[in-house]
């Protein structure tokens, strides 16, 4: 232990981290930069803080401030200690709705303050796109500001009193008149009255540099407003009281269409005078799918407000007859709005990749100019990107003449790095030139404050330095940031990745194969530690349930991330840090799709467990769940179900096989079918039925021998609507397809006899080798199938979602990998696509349960919802994941951290369902969440379809 940890562990109650993990999780934001960090301490107060800047100011150590970890320009990350608020000084202390004011401490998460002033009918007005996650310290070091600015303004105008640390020890209480003013701060301003009045811009968006100008005499001398956006350099903010502003009680939301662009960016400054809550702009290459969106290049959405709805509606309307539009939607539904407002909040992610996947950067995210100027400034823009031979989608606050906008920088090469730097200084020059500022919300950090000079002038920039040494004048507190900066170009996160493709086992078709630049895809946004989903929503179960940042997608990126640099995490595959920290991954899949850049944790976690223990012994675990196919087909051929259930309900026998087996003691072990699926199917007949067309029906792991009731449920649905069902084929060789076998001798004579599997358990479980020899397998049973125009429709979700996606990246050598999966599909859609006019029989109950993760992530639950919607099942399933997941929730050491996912959002929902409520749960390990902890029987769609078609 070192003199530094010794003597933090001593003098603070929170928190020390000096371990690897600790220090990895810090090393970036959201930005181009890394730092490596000495440790992490999380204080539980503000006594906690003081201690942590006595010790380091004791010897030397510089202290950075920490909040979500959300920020674009490098401010967030240090060489000395850091202090995460997250952990513990994160409680809203109160609100009082008269004086429309709340007291929040630093590490406090935006939607929770939101939350609480709704109640009161108020609400914080910043609201960055990052609200579920970023912190209001974090905020006020930025001077955030977020899509409503237009109306409320920036973090600065909504603070009124701010206590603070210096780095000297000194606690400070800042607000107006020079309230809490460090010692010479009033003597530097009033030594500057002439420059202060006149060098910094005047306009909504100006970020850049100390604010130095919110001194003057006749701006209320406010200390507060001045400290906000100092990026931790100056103090560190320990409590701050903030304005509220009363919510509209009714919005609407106009979206307007343009042919591009620059339509929409000359005409937002003409729709101000109207009064909108926002102004926002974003063009097409952003928007994944223009479904729901009017017609055009580009969108201004531009949200009104109102005592009612029809007011609302009304200047919504206005808006629009004001427009010069090529086509323009109004929506008052709350439910619709939500989801074209998360089109826009995403793209802070999604801009990081171009159109065509190639990778995009931040670094010039978040410039400013006078809104009347944006047009004008965003062509300039464009021609510069040209000349670099640079590509980048502009969005952002239009209204406010901030744009936000990523570009695919090389940062890999010496070449790509030097014209990154060639390029902001040009870029600097346009932006100065429009009389804008190098930043409009995110600070400069590192990535502008060299640049700071080429805005204000070298006096100015040596002001700030003045500044900076009234408020901290042994350069404790964050340095390198705003004054005396590192170069934009030092640092650079990528520089200390390999420059040679990593050798892996999945194909990582949308990264070009390269491991690295899978990893690379995580930018810092941390949507996975929101501490609550919306609608379907899954990312992430394991942060909600833990808190930990090590558990999050962003969190276990990281460790990867520092793994393959070498630096921090020296061990490599071997790494212990990044197997403890992917140990509570439950493979979900969630990040595949609500992450905006599509990190697919789950198959991170399969490549990993792959290379940690090739060639050693793996966890007990593994074994027992990992090869269960193989476990439960013996178990089939011996008919010895019967025995196995008896010794699973003798305790002392089942407590000796879990423990052996490496499975949770608080598990119940699931009952064996009787008669699997296969052979109830044989002993019907086996052979299709005449009519319609041929579907073949993939008998899954969990159907064949645990729950075959759901197999013989969709049979008779699906010939119910007049399908002809099959099974694979049993036999390689020239088999045939219809009843799971063959009846063809002279395939009998020359076939082997197997089972078609999608090999999920042990690519869950990293045995990619296994994996693969039974994916291989599989696809020569299936090649007769994939001779005809079947599909195969497959009952499991996690199944069917490893046939669509974790076969064909796996074997991405074996071209029949993705003609298998293309011909996957869910009950529902094989229903919707083969069955278009086949009515469901009515059931008229309303519904509850769970998307599963994997559906909600890999498959879509669309046609799941208009078929329950056909049926008469109402209500909306919930998102989240139940926290079992496959052999997750089994594996001993999980049991809590299950129960808490199934906490999350699945268990509450059933508990309130009402009365005669269908429990509607598609996977087997959702079942059997609900039968262990809520003892509750979940179904499957096709078990409450078969049941009415009588």
């Amino acid at each position: 232990m070192t003199d530094l940890e010794a003597a933090l562990r001593r003098a603070v109650r929170g928190e020390v981290g000096f371990d690897t993990t600790s220090r990895a999780l810090t090393t970036m934001d959201a930005s181009n930069y890394r730092r490596v960090p000495l440790g992490v301490v999380a204080p539980r107060d503000a006594d906690d803080v003081a201690a942590v800047l006595e010790v380091c100011r004791e010897r030397g150590v510089p202290v950075v401030a920490r909040g979500g970890g959300t920020s674009i320009a490098g401010q967030a990350t240090g060489t000395g200690v850091v202090l995460d608020f997250t952990r513990h000084m994160n409680r809203l202390v109160g609100i009082d709705p008269e004086a429309r004011t709340a007291v929040v401490q630093p590490g406090v998460v935006l939607d929770r303050l939101q939350d609480a002033a709704a109640r009161h009918g108020l609400r914080f007005g910043p609201d960055p796109s990052t609200h579920s996650r970023c912190t209001l310290g974090g905020m006020i070091g930025n001077n955030s500001c977020g899509s409503h600015s237009v109306a409320w303004g920036t973090t600065a105008d909504s603070v009124r009193e701010l206590s603070v640390l210096t780095a000297g020890g000194r606690r400070l209480r800042l607000g107006r008149e020079w309230s809490g003013a460090p010692e010479g701060l009033r003597g530097l301003v009033d030594g500057e009255l002439a420059r202060l009045r006149t060098g910094f811009p005047d306009l909504p968006r100006r970020i850049s540099g100390y604010a130095l100008d919110a001194l003057l005499p006749e701006r209320g001398a406010d200390v507060a407003r001045s400290f906000c956006g100092s990026e931790g350099t100056l103090g560190v903010l320990t409590e701050a009281v903030v304005r509220l502003v009363e919510s509209p009680r009714a919005r609407a939301l106009a979206v307007l269409g343009y042919a591009d662009e620059a339509g929409a960016a000359e005409a937002a400054a003409g729709l101000l005078p109207l009064g909108p809550l926002t102004v926002e702009g974003m063009a097409v290459d952003l928007v994944p799918s223009t479904r729901g969106l009017p017609r055009g290049g580009a969108w201004l959405f531009v949200e009104t407000g109102g005592d009612t709805e029809a007011e609302a509606r009304a200047r919504a309307e206005a808006v629009v007859r004001a427009a010069d539009v090529v086509d323009a939607l109004v929506v008052t539904d709350p439910g619709g709005q939500r989801t074209l407002w998360r089109i826009r909040e995403d793209a802070s992610g999604t801009a990081t990749r171009m159109p065509d996947g190639s990778e995009a950067w931040p670094g010039w995210e978040d410039c400013a100019v006078p809104p009347v100027r944006l047009g004008g400034y965003l062509r300039d823009f464009r021609r510069l990107l040209t000349a670099h031979g640079l590509r980048g989608t502009p969005y952002g606050h239009f209204g406010d003449g901030c744009i936000h906008v990523r570009i695919d920088f090389d940062l890999l090469s010496a070449d790509g790095v030097a014209r990154f730097r060639r390029f902001s200084q040009e870029l600097a020059d346009v932006v100065v030139a429009h009389g804008g500022s190098l930043s409009g919300e995110h600070g400069d950090g590192q990535a502008r404050a060299e640049l700071l000079p080429r805005m204000y002038g070298a006096e100015t920039v040596a002001l700030f330095e003045r500044a900076k040494a009234v408020w901290d004048p042994d350069d404790l507190l964050n340095p390198g940031m705003l004054v005396r900066p590192a170069p934009l170009d030092a640092n650079l996160r990528f520089s200390v990745l390999p420059r040679e493709p990593v050798d892996v086992e999945f194909g990582y078709p949308s990264d070009g194969g390269d491991f690295s630049a899978a990893v690379r895809r995580c930018v810092g946004v941390a949507k996975c530690r929101t501490t609550s989903v919306s609608g379907a929503g899954v990312m992430c179960p394991s942060f909600r349930a833990t808190g930990e940042e090590a558990h999050s997608t962003r969190g276990r990126a990281r460790l990867l991330h520092e793994m393959l640099a070498g630096e921090l995490v020296t061990d490599g595959w071997r790494s212990t840090e990044v197997r403890d920290a992917l140990d509570l991954c439950l493979s979900c899949k969630g990040c595949r799709s609500d992450c905006p850049v599509e990190v697919d944790m789950a198959t991170y976690k399969a490549e990993f467990l792959h290379h940690h223990y090739a060639g050693r012994r793996r966890p007990a675990a593994h074994y027992a769940m990992g090869w269960l196919p193989v476990w439960l087909r013996w178990t089939a051929r011996t008919r010895t179900a019967p025995v196995v259930n008896a010794l699973a309900s003798v305790a002392p026998l089942a407590a000796v096989a879990k423990r052996l087996g490496g499975i949770a003691r608080e598990r119940e072990v699931p009952r064996l079918a009787g008669e699997t699926f296969s052979r109830w199917w044989r002993r019907r007949g086996g052979w299709p039925t005449e009519g319609g067309d041929l579907v073949v029906l993939w008998p899954d792991t969990f159907t064949e021998h645990l729950s075959p009731s759901v197999g013989r449920a969709a049979v008779r649905v699906l010939e119910a609507a007049g399908l002809r069902v099959a099974l694979p084929p049993t036999l390689r060789g020239r088999a045939v397809v219809g009843d799971g076998t063959s009846r063809s001798p002279l395939a009998l004579l020359t076939a082997r006899r197997g089972q078609v599997c999608c090999g999920l358990t042990y690519v869950s479980t990293g045995q990619l080798d296994r994996a693969r020899a039974v994916m291989r397998r599989t696809l020569d049973l299936m090649a007769p199938v994939l001779e005809t125009s079947a599909p195969v429709v497959v009952l499991e979700p996690s199944c069917a979602a490893a046939l669509r996606t974790d076969l064909p990246e796996l074997l991405h050598d074996d071209p029949r990998a993705a003609r298998l999966a293309a011909r996957v599909l869910t009950f529902a859609e094989a229903l919707e696509r083969h069955a278009p006019d086949w009515a469901p029989p009515e059931v008229n109950l309303p519904a509850v349960g769970q998307t599963h993760c994997h559906q909600h992530a890999v498959l879509g639950a669309a046609a799941d919802r208009r078929l329950r919607e056909s049926a008469g099942l109402t209500g909306e399933l919930s998102g989240g994941c139940c926290g079992l997941a496959g052999n997750f929730g089994f594996e001993a050491g999980h049991y809590e951290v299950s129960a808490a996912c199934a906490e999350d959002q699945l268990l509450p929902a059933v508990r309130e369902a009402p009365d005669g409520a269908v429990v509607l749960a598609d996977g087997f390990s959702c079942r059997t969440q609900l039968e262990q902890l809520a003892g509750v029987r979940g179904r499957h769609l096709a078990e409450v379809l078969a049941e009415r078609l009588d």
